[in-house]
């Protein structure tokens, strides 16, 4: 993957930029507007769920601005996840020229989509260290764990893309699906709430659900200034490293018949 990598770097770079500009094309912000979309949609979490919701972290003694970075820092990691995956059923339909006429790497769709997004996630995060800095006080050396804990958070839903893009191809209703598990899992991970709320009964589910370590793991390194617990960081990056490659593999069986379906 390494070597793939490297001989589509300079096409890969390409095609996220002009994905990442076209974004914004037209409008008179263009890119501030990846600046201020974050940093409004803080402002909203703010008010939302310290002034509608009173809502209070497992703690009990979070200010308003603490529990919505606490919040907007969950939402971050689960982005990421959620946009690329959203979008992987149709990823190939929505480029079929690149498929029947060009001899081109379809690998890279899955990676251009992450790529884009982690653009995005990139200026949240930045957000979320500034506000933690200046509103709560300190910033812990653990945010130089950022790039290790992103891994597994990279490795599985890029693994989960190639998976996603090459059902999609054959499965139309895939794309249904896969939109009504994102809304269903963002309520169902620890993102508005601790995990030490959900009752006994149900953590079972909290305990299978990968997006509760990644979400857990981020807010430990960038709220919490606590170092993840190695052995499950290992696991989860074993896992991940997995499942990446088992969609790689899933992906390069399948696209042989692309041309032929689409």
């Amino acid at each position: 993957m390494v070597a793939y990598l490297r001989r589509n770097r300079s096409i890969l770079f390409q095609f996220i930029k002009r994905e990442t500009v076209s974004r914004y094309k037209g409008s008179y912000l263009g890119f501030l507007w990846t600046f201020l979309t974050p940093m409004f949609m803080l402002m909203v979490y703010t008010f939302v769920f310290s002034e509608i919701f009173q809502s209070k972290w497992q703690t009990g003694n979070t200010n308003k601005l603490e529990f919505a970075i606490i919040v907007f820092c969950g939402l971050t990691t689960y982005n990421i996840f959620a946009e690329v995956v959203s979008r992987s059923p149709s990823l190939v339909m929505s480029n079929v020229n690149y498929v029947k006429k060009v001899v081109f790497p379809l690998e890279l769709f899955s990676l251009i989509a992450l790529g884009s997004t982690l653009v995005t996630a990139t200026i949240n995060i930045l957000l979320i260290i500034i506000f933690t800095l200046v509103f709560m006080g300190s910033l812990s050396w653990t945010v130089l764990l950022l790039p290790i804990v992103l891994l597994p958070v990279v490795l599985f839903t890029l693994g989960l893309s190639w998976l996603l893009s090459s059902l999609g191809v054959y499965l139309r209703d895939i794309g249904q699906l896969i939109g009504i598990a994102i809304q269903s899992l963002m309520l169902l991970s620890p993102i508005f709430y601790s995990v030490n709320v959900i009752p006994a009964d149900f953590k079972w589910f909290y305990y299978i659900n990968p997006i509760t370590y990644f979400v857990e793991d981020m807010r430990s390194i960038l709220v919490w200034g606590t170092a993840p617990d190695l052995r499950v960081l290992l696991l989860e990056i074993l896992v991940s490293a997995l499942i990446c490659f088992a969609g790689l593999a899933w992906f390069r069986k399948t696209k042989k018949g692309f041309a032929d379906v689409l």
